[in-house]
């Protein structure tokens, strides 16, 4: 009876150490998803997105800014997170055969200028100028909040820009430039008043790999199209629109995002490797010295995602509502209804309605031409009956 009791006893404080190692890893693996989770720091995500090209003939940068546009609204980042900076409407040039479109890919496949585009600088409003303060938020008190970068220390932003460069420049408008020394200035601006967590930089340009030599702040990974005295090429020209619709690198780094969901676990190396030389003929550049994190753990969607996070709190909130208290404040709200008068619109109807009701019978008027032929017939039976002669006694 006692071993019994001895081996009874032996496999009960087994069976707990079991238990509680069990448990020590379970917790251990929870603690280690909410580290991979919360890995990245960031609570939000912006864009900027800027083409700084004018002219018909440089269709494709248009192209190119709306098509990332276009990849970073699907992976779920709003409109209030991104400023869109074009400067040129293509859409509404008189050359374009179609008009109200712009298109990524040969015969007219897709139109990435849909119905909810939101330019926020266009034409003119696209300067060096506006850029910079944009990036480091020194602008007017009036700007409305659509043309504000909003970011704070918890941001990761993705700023893409394409047009024509050379080494050390980025043309805007073909009348002005922005140096890489200018950029690097202003994102050590934007890092010292705490405006970003991390930052992607993405150029697609002549010499691309310039425009990111000079930068020395903290968290920022860049791309570029192209290295020092290389050019960047042009992709899908359309016989029809009769122009280029896309550049190389752009194109092939969309072809790369179409693959990507909210979800996707893909991470920046697999980005760096979309565009070979083989398929871009200028060679793609990246810089990662100044970026803490290994790019193998940055997830693509970290920047062109909008993963909403959530904040680890140990306190208890009690989200119950006491019952009297929703009771009373819906017979407020009730009330309140009741008291508000409806809106009024003059003889208005549901569009279904509009659409398939009949045509509303007028009034009856004779045409001008009508009574003009009436009085003409009248002065010819006078004539013919009485003669000039009796003119005198009408007039």
């Amino acid at each position: 009876m006692a071993v019994s009791y001895r081996l009874g006893r032996a496999a009960i404080a087994f069976t707990a150490v079991l238990l509680f190692s069990f448990g020590s890893v379970a917790a251990s693996h929870i603690e280690d998803q909410a580290e991979q989770f919360f890995r990245s720091g960031h609570t939000n995500n912006w864009a900027v997105l800027v083409c700084t090209s004018r002219f018909w003939f440089n269709y494709r940068h248009v192209a190119n800014t709306l098509s990332v546009y276009r990849s970073v609204k699907r992976l779920g980042i709003p409109d209030s997170h991104i400023v869109l900076m074009l400067a040129d409407d293509m859409a509404c040039n008189p050359r374009n055969p179609k008009p109200a479109t712009v298109f990524s890919h040969k015969n007219m496949e897709l139109n990435v200028y849909g119905d909810d585009v939101e330019v926020d600088y266009r034409s003119y409003e696209v300067t060096v100028e506006n850029f910079l303060r944009v990036l480091t938020g020194r602008i007017p008190p009036s700007t409305p909040r659509s043309k504000r970068l909003l970011s704070d220390d918890r941001s990761n932003i993705l700023i893409y820009m394409t047009g024509h460069g050379g080494n050390g420049f980025l043309k805007f408008q073909d009348s002005e430039e922005i140096t890489n020394i200018e950029l690097a200035d202003a994102f050590e601006q934007m890092w010292q008043k705490r405006r970003y967590n991390e930052l992607l930089f993405i150029i697609d340009t002549c010499q691309g790999a310039s425009m990111y030599e000079r930068f020395y702040s903290p968290n920022i990974m860049a791309l570029a199209s192209s290295q020092v005295g290389e050019d960047s090429l042009s992709h899908q020209p359309d016989p029809a629109i009769g122009v280029h619709l896309m550049d190389r690198y752009t194109f092939y780094v969309l072809e790369f995002l179409e693959e990507i969901n909210p979800a996707s676990q893909t991470n920046m190396n697999d980005l760096f490797q979309v565009c070979p030389k083989s398929l871009c003929v200028s060679t793609p550049g990246h810089r990662t010295d100044l970026f803490q994190r290994d790019p193998k753990n940055v997830l693509i969607t970290d920047f062109f995602g909008s993963v909403r996070k959530v904040e680890i709190t140990t306190e208890t909130i009690n989200l119950q509502q006491d019952s009297e208290i929703m009771e009373s404040s819906y017979k407020e709200d009730e009330m309140d209804e009741e008291l508000m008068e409806p809106l009024k619109y003059a003889e208005q109807l549901p569009v279904a309605q509009i659409i398939h009701q009949k045509p509303k019978l007028k009034d009856w008027h004779p045409p001008g031409g009508f009574i003009l032929g009436l009085w003409a017939l009248i002065i010819m039976v006078f004539f013919k009956t009485y003669g000039i002669k009796h003119m005198k006694f009408i007039f």
